[in-house]
């Protein structure tokens, strides 16, 4: 029996559904998922299996115009992404009149690398709305699968699967096939903070914070975890804590809940804050994230 194996780049705007989508052909949930621009920071890895293919499917950071070494560092992933997949994911939403960064669709427009196309949120949309906006981007990427689904529905997501393993090139498995993910638990209860922090503040709080794991001790029967929280000003870091630490113990308590439904075990978690000026400019602090290569 031949073995189809690949990896499978998502990339588009902030806010498209590209983790939403992500999460649900792997069946995990890998990616924070918030209502707020610039969620995702990273590329992260979640791998499906079957008996004659293995997906690589990569989530990556919505496509921004660099305001910071930071964005830079976000966008360098985004590139990358272009260039090193078997099959691209490129994801736009209903609302998209165009796509926003006119130097990667042309890098799309360019590319032999095969194309699926998910327009997004077809929930919001009548029917005549959806057949222009296919006929719109079968337009604008002639060689490309168009495929309308909703990824917060669940709607027509079977039909990615099955055009994105008919695209696969044979090859053997790039990973064992028990692996999910390429990136560690203490990775994963990072981003579930990081999450709660989009979910609980307003402004430019969750943009300007960073979440490390200090600590990450296995017990039997309980998972020891020491996250320090980076903000880059003294008055970030109070509003944070919140009055007597209120808001920090709410985000500790919310994001535990997640880490113990994730790691299976009863997690004791402890949050400290600490001041970094400008740490989104800042190289060595970046490289320390794992935004910038070492």
């Amino acid at each position: 029996m031949s073995h189809k194996s690949g990896f499978v780049n998502i990339i588009g705007s902030p806010n498209v559904g590209k983790s939403t989508l992500m999460n649900i052909l792997v069946g995990e949930k890998l990616s924070i998922i918030t209502s707020k621009a610039q969620t995702t920071r990273h590329r992260i890895q979640g791998i499906v299996n079957g008996d004659d293919f293995q997906i690589v499917y990569s989530d990556t950071p919505g496509i921004v115009d660099p305001a910071y070494r930071l964005h830079e560092g976000m966008m360098n992933f985004v590139f990358t992404a272009i260039e090193d997949a078997d099959v691209l994911l490129v994801v736009v939403e209903m609302g998209e009149k165009e796509f926003k960064n006119p130097k990667i669709f042309a890098r799309l427009q360019q590319t032999e690398t095969p194309i699926v196309l998910v327009l997004n949120k077809i929930d919001i949309s009548t029917h005549e709305e959806v057949e222009a906006k296919v006929a719109y981007w079968k337009q604008e990427l002639p060689k490309a699968i168009i495929l309308p689904v909703s990824a917060l529905l669940n709607v027509n997501v079977d039909q990615v699967l099955k055009h994105v393993a008919a695209l696969l090139p044979e090859a053997p498995a790039y990973f064992d096939k028990d692996e999910m993910t390429d990136k560690t638990e203490r990775f994963f209860m990072s981003e579930i903070i990081r999450e709660k922090i989009f979910l609980n503040y307003q402004q430019e709080i969750p943009y300007s914070c960073e979440v490390e794991i200090e600590a990450f001790k296995e017990e039997p029967t309980i998972v020891r975890i020491m996250a320090l929280i980076y903000v880059m000003r003294e008055s970030q870091k109070g509003i944070l804590i919140g009055h007597k630490g209120a808001m920090l113990k709410k985000v500790g308590s919310e994001a535990r809940i997640d880490m113990e439904a994730f790691l299976g075990k009863q997690v004791f978690l402890e949050t400290h804050v600490k001041v970094s000026d400008d740490w989104r400019n800042n190289p060595r602090q970046l490289k320390k994230f794992g935004y910038l290569p070492s």
